[in-house]
């Protein structure tokens, strides 16, 4: 593109990043346990504002790594086929095994994460595309349809700010990316004009201005595919009108509620939760100097006594705070119930105690739902990846093969007798192979499989060999050879060389 081209594009995409980084600013914040949205008065005392920031029962991590856990990718099959596709190379290349939880966390997070696929550099020692996961608070992609495009038109990402060590005065940059269909753009901006602070209620896209590239500066790498190299991974579809929100943003009110009532529950137990007595009617002695003198102390062995008919002594009821636990777990039993999840998993008081097996994996279903419907999303994205993969490395036909599709780990909970009995009637009653149903056992991967093949044929091949060794001559005889007792008569059998001579 353009100079010109470069720069207004640049600047609709930093606009576009600066317009959603309010919400998912506020989304990394409550993650990570920074807020807690309690009030505090300005004229508070420091026992109040410790009590403040005890106050945080943070359920959220536990919201994404309750689907992120279940999450797996085991290998990349085309259709009919049991081994894997080229381009799965290109994934185990790129040690995606391990990475791909953040593509997945990041998107359950936020509603939606980032991965480009580029063309392996001509100076690097391994020829394989390179995969860089994003997450969208450090990448931003415009689509002409965001609903139902599969490639966007154009992708910025940002790197970390860093000092510029020659500078006069102390200044810091942030290198910027630019992705077309043809050629990545890399130049640097200043990082004030690139993070700016923003509020979590701004989300206008307004004109960004200031923007200045100076086209001696900008590094242009093409990479040729065709599309612009970036894959989306969304938490879900939606309903085809507003975008992905992720399992985080609508669970906020939920997390304050159980931030205030963990602060009720905490305020309750610094001042009220126990017992205080009090007395009536009892002159209080003065020592020599006139100050008062307790007249008894408090023991648990002590009984308190006074003269005086007059006297009365009481005590104040301490505050009951099962009041506070019962509606933290409600809220718990809430957000266990709009998230899918299985109440135990949240330990909600006693919900769920003495329950059959069966019970409990019907508590299951729902969960095992929403990771199915996880799957298949972030599975359209794999595959998509996968497919850029191949065209990344050279490879048209895995480009143009849509009929590929991901391979997910089982990870349902199941004891290992339930497994392989299951598995074994499925051998035995459907006549299904054994070797077909090994990849259904929980938490075997693939390179498992591979191995577990080899040396089944390996043993088939030795028992094959022995069975051959074992068994009788073709024609049921003896089998041929010398007699020990005549061991020249096959030598005495051949004709001379006079016999032959004459017969030639």
């Amino acid at each position: 593109m353009s100079d010109s081209e470069l720069t207004n594009i640049s600047a609709w995409l930093l606009s576009a990043r600066r317009a959603e980084s309010g919400r998912l600013s506020l989304i990394h914040q409550w993650i990570r346990g920074e807020m807690q949205d309690i009030y505090v008065p300005a004229s508070a005392t420091a026992e109040y504002r410790k009590l403040v920031d005890q106050a945080r029962f943070n359920i959220l991590p536990l919201l994404v790594s309750s689907l992120a856990q279940n999450l797996f990718v085991d290998g990349y099959r085309p259709a009919g086929l049991s081994e894997n596709a080229s381009a799965w190379d290109v994934w185990q290349a790129n040690r995606m095994d391990a990475r791909q939880a953040g593509l997945y966390r990041s998107a359950l997070r936020y509603g939606y994460s980032y991965a480009t696929v580029l063309p392996a550099a001509e100076d690097a020692d391994q020829g394989h595309p390179v995969i860089t996961p994003w997450s969208p608070r450090r990448m931003t992609a415009l689509y002409a349809d965001p609903i139902n495009d599969e490639w966007p038109r154009y992708a910025v990402s940002v790197g970390i700010p860093r000092p510029v060590l020659d500078a006069k005065t102390p200044q810091m940059v942030t290198d910027i990316t630019v992705y077309d269909d043809q050629a990545v753009y890399t130049f640097e901006l200043p990082a004030e004009l690139v993070t700016p602070a923003v509020s979590g209620a701004f989300s206008e896209y307004l004109p960004f201005e200031g923007l200045a590239i100076d086209p001696a500066k900008v590094k242009v790498g093409e990479h040729d595919q065709g599309v612009c190299p970036v894959v989306r991974y969304l938490d879900s579809f939606g309903d085809l009108d507003d975008g992905p929100e992720g399992v985080v943003w609508p669970m906020l009110p939920a997390q304050r509620q159980l931030n205030q009532s963990t602060f009720g529950l905490s305020m309750a137990e610094l001042y009220t939760a126990f017992r205080q007595r009090w007395v009536t009617g009892m002159a209080i002695p003065e020592d020599n100097d006139g100050s008062p003198v307790e007249a008894w102390n408090a023991a648990v062995n002590r009984v308190w006594h006074a003269e005086s008919p007059d006297t009365k002594f009481g005590d104040f009821a301490e505050t009951n705070l099962s009041g506070y636990l019962d509606s933290r777990d409600k809220t718990l039993l809430y957000v266990a119930s709009a998230r899918q999840i299985p109440p135990h998993s949240l330990v909600v008081g006693n919900a769920v105690s003495n329950v059959s097996a069966e019970a409990l994996a019907a508590l299951e279903a729902g969960h095992q739902q929403d990771i199915a419907e996880h799957k298949t999303s972030f599975g359209e994205s794999n595959e998509q990846l996968l497919r850029l993969c191949g065209r990344a490395a050279g490879d048209e036909a895995a480009w143009e093969d849509t009929s590929a599709q991901v391979v997910w780990r089982d990870t349902t909970p199941r004891s290992l007798a339930q497994i392989a009995d299951a598995l074994g009637k499925l051998a035995t009653q459907l006549e299904i192979p054994p070797r077909e149903l090994w990849e259904r056992i929980p938490g075997v991967t693939q390179q498992d499989v591979e191995r577990w093949e080899r040396g089944a044929d390996e043993r088939a091949g030795m028992e094959d060999m022995a069975a051959l060794l074992d068994s009788p001559p073709p024609d049921g005889g003896e089998d041929p050879g010398v007699d020990d007792a005549e061991p020249d008569r096959a030598g005495a059998d051949a004709p001379s060389p006079a016999d032959r001579a004459a017969v030639g």
